[in-house]
């Protein structure tokens, strides 16, 4: 066996030097960058996620001539920006990945989603946009159906892709209701969008609302009401992680939708929910303090003084929690705060000056009804 050429001292130290920079400065690969930058997006951390997937971008088109190798970090960096807030960036990423694969065929139909949300013109240009997203996840069920893949892993990505479809096709349909509701075939176009969607996903609460909301433009308030029935009945048992809830904003219009549809009672349940997900959101509390105001009317209808007052003080309750955070959050919503504190200066025209046990007074008021109803069907039995 031959011997190897001693190292002299020198040689060493170089060679000791070298392997130490070497590990310390050994770079990344563009797909672990990607891994990095996708997980401190998740982790709410998107600044950073934007410098690993700029270096990812870097190191996959390193010229301004395209590639379909950037695609995976154009499409990151366009997520990345939206929830920076920067939509101009995030369309810049989207549109360059669309030039490099404007049909979809190798990265899918995210971009053109986002685009349906982001573009500038809105209405026929987003419809534009769903339409074109919906005919590549239709492709790739298509696809997905032809192939001999296990069972199971066929049947989620079918799933998935359904949901998609089922989702920008609402999508379609919020268009047609609002930015071109003027259009002749706007209601034809909205109940084809929301019928397909519905086929599509027929579990999927997304569309129940969508189209309870085209009942109550219709002033078809008893069709709207039991899309919203069923829209509820669908997650209202689950687990809040179960991936089957609706997420946190879908839920909020949904409970707008049930106040518009006189439903206080299955709103003020939803929104309950959501303030012990989640007790900082402005809007959240908002919604609680007015659909409480709204049932107190409704009990001082029915001759119910002690409801009605003890659900206006709660009322009050929320709308202060609400402009609390308002303040610390600094929101930008005048016109909700505006709103709130109109409705609170009527009651404290209508409670006197506030104690703080608002709430307390009214949890204690539900305690007594439950334990009515109990005694009656104890009575009953």
């Amino acid at each position: 066996m031959a011997k190897t050429k001693p190292l002299d001292r020198k040689s060493k130290k170089s060679a000791k030097n070298g392997s130490s920079n070497g590990s310390k400065k050994s770079k990344a690969s563009p797909e672990e960058l990607l891994v990095q930058a996708a997980m401190l997006l998740q982790t709410s951390q998107p600044d950073e996620a934007l410098v690993a997937a700029r270096r990812a971008l870097n190191l996959l088109q390193p010229t301004s001539k395209p590639t379909t190798a950037a695609l995976p970090a154009l499409n990151l960096l366009g997520e990345i920006n939206v929830e920076l807030g920067d939509p101009d960036a995030a369309r810049e990423a989207f549109q360059a990945a669309i030039l490099i694969d404007p049909e979809g065929a190798t990265d899918g139909a995210e971009k053109f989603l986002w685009m349906a949300q982001l573009n500038e013109e809105g209405g026929a240009e987003s419809v534009r946009w769903f339409e074109k997203g919906v005919d590549v996840l239709k492709r790739e069920i298509g696809e997905l159906e032809g192939k001999l893949v296990k069972k199971a892993e066929s049947e989620e990505l079918l799933e998935e892709k359904k949901q998609k479809i089922a989702n920008s096709l609402c999508g379609i349909a919020e268009v047609y209701m609002t930015d071109l509701s003027w259009e002749e075939e706007a209601e034809a176009r909205c109940n084809a969008a929301v019928t397909e969607a519905l086929l599509f996903a027929p579990e999927n609460p997304e569309p129940l609302q969508t189209l309870a909301s085209i009942r109550i433009s219709q002033l078809r308030h008893e069709e709207a009401k039991s899309a919203l029935t069923r829209s509820m009945e669908l997650w209202k048992d689950l687990d809040p992680d179960d991936p089957k809830v609706p997420d946190y904003p879908t839920r909020i219009s949904l409970s707008r939708l049930l106040m518009e549809a006189e439903m206080e009672d299955e709103a003020i349940e939803v929104l309950e929910r959501l303030v012990g997900e989640n007790d900082g959101s402005v809007e959240t509390w908002y919604l609680g303090g007015w659909c409480l105001h709204l049932l107190a009317g409704k009990q001082k209808t029915k001759g119910e003084e002690k409801t009605a007052t003890s659900l206006l003080r709660a009322s009050r309750d929320w709308l202060e929690n609400c402009l609390k955070l308002f303040a610390l959050l600094e929101y930008e919503d005048e016109r909700l705060k505006d709103h709130a504190e109109e409705i609170l200066k009527e009651l404290n025209d209508v409670l006197g000056p506030s104690t703080g046990e608002e709430e307390a007074e009214w949890e204690d008021a539900d305690e007594d009804e439950e334990e009515e109803e109990e005694d009656e069907d104890m009575a009953g039995t």
